[in-house]
């Protein structure tokens, strides 16, 4: 298929593609790796007059630790991502969930800000950025401002991005001892999508889990936390029977699809299923 007629304009830094967006409105979309958009755009759903590339931007780049957080440049490649040691060595769920996405070519170009930004329902990295607690810096032309991984996602392909905003940054804390994160999926054998993904991360201290937050993805429109799963766990052990327990509260207050692929009540039972294994290896991590 063919997409409507568009603009096409390359931005070489943050403040030029702010200026474009300013331009052209809402008309507007900015594309990096372009796998959720161009595919949009060839099937009508998403017409942009201007599209604005602002792929290997350089103010977009960059990986690095500073204090207890992890800065990840939106533009950052999941190839990139997945191979840093840096990443590998602070949250290192991060690195194993990108290493899953696709295939080496999406890996090659898709970004973790473009990722976060579009909010795909089947997206991995929504599910991770979730549970670890992470944020987000946006720019636009009156400044910058944080956004909550709660807040991030609004609904199916919507974040509380506005149109004049860029992602420009992504943080998630650096694992401390006794604290451990894991994502686990269902994935599409062709796509390599979510079918269901469930990421957890807790806190072990003596012997008890002290805090937790577990996210869905795949299974719904979007990705979201799962707080009776996560209150469930927090004050036990972190044993079978308690992550049993807390996993049979996953999905309980979720809207869920159903296609093709997998109907609703498949992903309930897998939601399940998945938020075990997730969990189970947050726990391992935390006593390790």
């Amino acid at each position: 298929m063919i997409p409507a007629a568009f603009q096409y304009v390359k931005a070489n830094s943050v403040a030029e593609a702010l200026v474009l967006l300013q331009q052209h409105g809402e008309d507007a979309k900015l594309v990096a790796g372009g796998h959720s958009l161009i595919p949009a755009m060839k099937l009508r759903l998403s017409q942009p007059s201007v599209l604005i590339d602002i792929a290997g931007m350089a103010d977009l780049k960059g990986i690095a630790i500073n204090g207890a957080e992890l800065t990840i440049g939106a533009g950052e490649t999941y190839h990139a991502i997945a191979t840093s040691d840096t990443v590998k060595h602070a949250c290192g769920v991060v690195a194993a969930c990108v290493a899953q996405i696709g295939d080496i070519q999406v890996r090659n170009c898709g970004t973790i800000g473009g990722a976060l930004a579009h909010a795909d329902p089947a997206a991995d990295l929504t599910a991770v950025f979730l549970a670890l607690g992470g944020t987000v810096t946006a720019q636009s032309a009156n400044g910058s401002r944080q956004i909550a991984a709660d807040d991030l996602f609004v609904s199916m392909l919507t974040t509380a991005l506005d149109s004049g905003e860029i992602l420009a940054q992504v943080h998630v804390p650096v694992l401390q001892k006794g604290q451990g994160a894991a994502y686990a999926k269902l994935k599409h054998p062709a796509s390599r999508y979510a079918i269901v993904g469930v990421a957890a991360m807790v806190t072990v201290s003596n012997g008890v889990v002290t805090a937790a937050r577990v996210a869905v993805t795949g299974a719904g429109p979007q990705a979201v936390r799962q707080t009776a799963c996560e209150n469930a766990i927090i004050g036990s052990n972190g044993d079978a029977a308690a992550v049993k327990a807390a996993a049979a509260k996953a999905g309980d207050d979720m809207d869920y699809l159903g296609d093709i692929h997998a109907s609703e009540e498949y992903r309930r039972a897998m939601v399940q299923v998945y938020a075990a294994r997730a969990l189970n290896e947050a726990i391992a991590q935390a006593h390790a």
